[in-house]
């Protein structure tokens, strides 16, 4: 696929398509998700869906219990994502397919991996979940490649392009070779090298908060950190500054730390974040925000050009 946008458009609309056969078009959700699940149950909505977003507490954490609770007859599915990708706060996915297995009648299960593969040790099988999505450029893959994986015990989902048969059935258009096979050895990279990179990703970001706590020093306490302290992703650090314009910020220490004022995906705007708004932190708070301002993936793996 052509990215991890499309993967996600097709898993809830393709889900959503089969269970309306018996009846059933509600999505479970939380409030922080990437905004491309947000605007697809927007999109389904609009459609005559329901969608159930569900809170989260102060470190972004959706309650596994609240997921449960949320099952109805008509629910076909659950989408929760395994790391935030502004926070970097890691969702109890392995608990709430668990807990979404309890229900009457089959709910699907898709989590959005994006930000965590590379990073993280990510196992469908330990996870549970029916679909998962993977963006490539996350783990130094090309941009404009993505996949989708979909459990054997899944039903084909509806065709989300139509035209010809590629990719199975699966997908109309025509593969993107190149940028699959890239996104394939790229995979392959992060699993060789995840047990170097994970602690040198983790000590980076640390070390990034530990300095800035220290330049602040008697000032430490206007600047706080979003997120929980540990079960977060190892490259990411989101830290916000009491009463200061995040823009106003960074062009003051542009320089120095190479940092962001918004998501990666959105960094042009200047507006609360909605993760930020959902897990309540005050608007003289998250409008001095900078997320993700450590290292965002590994180190490029040196490349060797291959003998004739």
């Amino acid at each position: 696929m052509s990215n991890g946008t499309e993967t996600i458009n097709h898993a809830l609309k393709g889900l959503v398509e089969l269970g309306q056969k018996d009846g059933r078009n509600h999505i479970i959700t939380q409030a922080t998700e990437h905004v491309a699940v947000l605007e697809t149950c927007k999109a389904l909505e609009a459609r005559g869906c329901t969608v159930t977003y569900l809170p989260v507490d102060g470190q972004g954490l959706v309650s596994p219990d609240a997921v449960e609770q949320a099952i109805t007859a008509r629910t076909v599915c659950v989408s929760i994502m395994h790391s935030n990708n502004e926070t970097g706060t890691l969702l109890p996915i392995k608990e709430i397919t668990a807990r979404v297995r309890k229900a009457p009648h089959r709910v699907f299960v898709h989590c959005d991996a994006s930000q965590s593969l590379g990073k993280l040790p990510v196992s469908v099988e330990e996870l549970g979940v029916d679909l998962l999505t993977v963006a490539g450029h996350k783990l130094y893959a090309p941009k404009g490649i993505g996949a989708l994986y979909r459990r054997s015990t899944v039903p084909d989902l509806p065709l989300l392009l139509h035209g010809a048969a590629q990719e199975a059935g699966r997908r109309a258009s025509t593969e993107n070779v190149v940028h699959s096979v890239a996104l394939g050895k790229a995979c392959e990279v992060a699993k060789r090298d995840l047990d170097k990179v994970r602690p040198q990703l983790t000590r980076l970001r640390d070390r990034l908060h530990e300095q800035l706590r220290e330049r602040l020093g008697e000032r430490a306490g206007l600047m706080r950190l979003n997120g929980p302290v540990d079960a977060r992703l190892p490259n990411t650090l989101n830290v916000s500054f009491h009463q200061v314009e995040a823009n106003t910020l960074l062009s003051e220490i542009g320089d120095e730390v190479a940092a962001s004022a918004g998501a990666a995906c959105h960094s042009d705007d200047v507006h609360v974040s909605h993760v930020l708004e959902a897990m309540g932190v005050p608007v003289d708070w998250a409008m001095g925000t900078c997320p993700s301002a450590s290292a965002r993936a590994p180190p490029m793996p040196r490349w060797t050009k291959p003998p004739r």
